[in-house]
C-alpha cells in the first residue's frame, strides 16, 4: 500500500545543522541487541534530544520507511509504531507525536 508522506522533508537543509554531524555514526547504528548496543542507543538519543531539527530528522526516517538505526531520538521499532499509529489514523501529525516508549529491561536477581 502506497501511503502519503507523513510530513513534508523537503527541505533536505536539516542534515547540515543536526547536532550528529560530526559524531560517530557506529553511535546511531548499534550492531547488535547487546547491552552495549542499547547503551549505544541511549547516548545516540541523547545527542538527538539537543538537536535543533530533532523533528524533521525523525519525519525524514519515518516518511522514507528508514528502517535501521537512530533517527530523530527514535528507534527502528518507535517509528515502525508512528508509522502504524499514522496509517491507522491519518489526522495524526508525525511533527507532534511523542515516540512510545521503549520499556526498560531491569535484572533481576538469580534464584537462590
Amino acid at each position: 500500500m502506497n501511503n502519503p508522506p507523513l510530513a513534508s522533508s523537503a527541505d533536505s537543509n536539516w542534515r547540515g545543522r543536526a547536532a550528529c554531524v560530526g559524531e560517530d555514526p557506529d553511535l546511531f547504528f548499534p550492531l547488535s541487541d547487546s547491552r552495549a548496543a542499547e547503551a549505544s542507543a541511549s547516548q545516540a538519543r541523547a545527542v538527538c534530544r539537543r538537536c535543533p531539527v530533532l523533528l524533521a530528522c525523525r519525519t525524514w526516517a519515518i516518511d522514507h520507511g528508514e528502517d535501521d538505526g537512530i533517527w530523530g531520538a527514535t528507534t527502528a521499532t518507535q517509528r515502525r509504531a508512528i508509522r502504524r499509529a499514522s496509517a491507522e489514523s491519518p489526522h495524526i501529525d508525525p511533527w507532534h507525536v511523542r515516540p512510545p516508549t521503549t520499556p526498560h529491561r531491569r535484572s533481576l536477581p538469580d534464584p537462590p
